[in-house]
């Protein structure tokens, strides 16, 4: 289970740099999804083996500095809320200000780790400087200097001792199913048309869901567990925000599942931000079924289902490889069908494939169409395995491994999907020395 850890503060004090290095740190070791990272403010990253998702909260308010008065409590709070643990970070060059006491004094009462950073701490007479934050009341600081990395190696020593230990899951645990997106989708329609009752209450105002539940259902002879990032949440909230704190909401529901059913509203397209909740879902490496909700809305307009289909995943590729259910949580329309398919791609999601099979069907294969040369050598792939992991990932040894490019791993994914069916399922492939 992936802790979070939230890294609050005012304005300018380096929260975004120092959050760039803690993931890039990350990112280079796992070989970054190709392409872009899409969201700036979420990513993951490890120390020491141990693993945590990261959220910069300083990139999600925009304004001016007055409108930010308001708006940095509201998110501490929120990252209050939902995180793990707290980085409050403040500047050494600034020294105590108003807003940082605001801060520190909503952190006081807080009964998760908080750490206290002074940023830009890079000289000795700047460590003397930071003596002042003691001010805050919250004990003891870590000093960085977030340019270079000093000081981050304590700190993260510190972070990761504090964070709570990982669970084990249970193998006959059931499987998890997290109803994502954006407020409004529909996820609480969704759910109560599962269910058959309103155990939800369902409103036009959005944002009006607060927790997330998690419902056992044994429905249509599955057993498995709802991770609802519905429920009902503090009216004085509602407005504002909402950008945050359903990225907030969906970042611990993918965490904590094992499937994500990614509800969007047919009406209002598959915008950006149900594309950033795609892509968090496939780097946290979980399984995806795609839900078009109020497709009877869409259907007058005579757009055709297979032209829909094909826009989505033009804008999800390269990984294109997810199932798409039309729905509606209205008139329950293939309700039924999207448990159906989650129940495949959590299947898919935990296939283990013989070593003897894999090498079988691939080495053939990988025999016609060998990776390219490169500056002159000939890369031989000789033995292929799936690793023990809880998601598909597979270990390809071969004498070259560095001369290996994304395109041809691209290949070798296509024909793991295309020979054993992963359809909804990210796949990691390594490429390992023999």
């Amino acid at each position: 289970m992936g802790s979070i850890v939230a890294i609050v503060g005012r304005p300018n004090v380096g929260k975004s740099t120092f959050f760039n290095r803690l993931i890039q740190r990350r990112e280079a070791i796992v070989d970054a999804v190709s392409g872009v990272t899409r969201d700036r403010h979420y990513g993951k990253s490890d120390w020491n083996g141990r693993e945590f998702s990261l959220i910069d909260t300083g990139g999600y308010v925009v304004g001016s500095d007055d409108i930010f008065e308001a708006e940095i409590d509201k998110q501490v709070e929120l990252a209050i809320d939902e995180a793990d643990a707290i980085i409050f970070m403040v500047d050494v060059e600034s020294g105590v200000t108003g807003m940082d006491e605001d801060v520190a004094k909503l952190l006081r009462k807080v009964n998760k780790p908080v750490f206290l950073v002074v940023n830009k701490v890079d000289n000795a007479k700047r460590a003397e400087d930071a003596v002042e934050f003691y001010a805050l009341g919250l004990g003891e600081y870590f000093t960085v200097a977030s340019i270079n990395g000093s000081g981050t190696g304590e700190l993260l020593d510190a972070l990761v001792e504090a964070l709570p230990e990982k669970e084990d899951r249970d193998e006959a645990e059931l499987p998890r199913f997290a109803v994502v997106g954006r407020p409004n989708a529909g996820k609480s329609s969704f759910i109560n048309a599962l269910i058959g009752e309103e155990r939800y209450i369902v409103t036009d105002i959005a944002g009006t869901t607060r927790d997330a539940i998690d419902t056992k259902y044994n429905r249509f002879g599955f057993e498995f567990n709802l991770v609802d990032t519905a429920g009902i949440r503090r009216k004085s909230k509602v407005k504002e925000d909402l950008e945050f704190y359903s990225v907030m909401r969906s970042v611990r529901a993918i965490e904590h599942c094992d499937v994500c059913l990614l509800v969007f509203d047919a009406t209002r397209g598959f915008d950006g931000q149900v594309q950033n909740i795609f892509w968090l879902a496939e780097r946290n490496r979980k399984g995806i079924v795609i839900l078009v909700n109020k497709w009877d809305l869409v259907e007058k307009d005579h757009k055709s289902v297979k032209d829909y289909e094909k826009a989505i995943r033009k804008q999800i590729e390269p990984f294109t490889d997810v199932p798409i259910v039309f729905i509606s949580a209205l008139t329950k329309q293939r309700i039924y069908k999207a448990i159906e398919t989650a129940v495949e791609v959590y299947k898919n999601r935990s296939k283990k494939i013989k070593t003897s099979k894999l090498n079988e069907v691939l080495l053939p294969i990988i025999e016609r169409y060998p990776p390219p040369a490169y500056k002159g050598k000939y890369v031989k792939i000789k033995y292929i395995m799936q690793l023990p992991t809880p998601q598909p990932q597979f270990a390809f040894f071969c004498n070259l491994p560095q001369y290996v490019k994304e395109p041809y791993k691209r290949f070798l994914e296509n024909k793991l999907r295309d020979k054993f069916g992963f359809t909804g399922v990210p796949i990691s492939i390594y490429m390992r020395k023999k």
